[in-house]
């Protein structure tokens, strides 16, 4: 009987746990759901790669310091980090949502100048996925830089907001 009465427990406990992760997500301002089904499939790339909106990458960071970025970072990345730079289309609509799996800085290049983010979400306790920003940007080419990650791989989506 007390083998039964701890299985149980054990089982209770690892299901709030699942719960209290999963509410972790719900903080967000907005779903972040179609990011986690994104990341659990994301191809390698490597920096330079080609970011396409609907898709999410698995990137291999380089150090950030041998980067050549498109402008200087809007936040300057701690010596040691790791980062990328990904080409993008931007669609006709223009708002872009791009979220990471952990901690980096995003920026947006259009034009030769950083776009300023139009929203931000983080959250800490949602299983993979930290931030996710929207951007407003004219339809055409741009650039994604990636800065001042603590690892050296980072899953990066790209999506329209919903």
């Amino acid at each position: 009987m007390r083998k039964v009465v701890i299985s149980l427990f054990a089982m209770l406990a690892g299901t709030s746990f699942a719960v209290a992760e999963d509410a972790g997500c719900d903080a967000f301002k907005w779903p972040v759901t179609r990011e986690q089904a994104l990341f659990s499939e994301a191809p390698a790339a490597e920096p330079g790669a080609a970011l396409t909106v609907g898709q999410a990458m698995d990137f291999t960071l380089a150090a950030v310091d041998t980067i050549s970025f498109a402008v200087p970072p809007q936040r300057a990345p701690a010596a040691g980090t790791f980062g990328a730079t990904a080409s993008i289309v931007v669609p006709p609509e223009g708002e872009l949502q791009i979220s990471l799996s952990d901690e980096a800085w995003i920026d947006v290049v259009q034009d030769g100048h950083a776009v300023k983010s139009a929203g931000f979400s983080g959250v800490k306790t949602c299983p993979g996925i930290r931030k996710s920003v929207r951007f407003k940007l004219s339809a055409g080419p741009a650039t994604v830089q990636l800065s001042g990650s603590k690892k050296a791989d980072l899953k990066v989506a790209v999506l329209t907001p919903e």
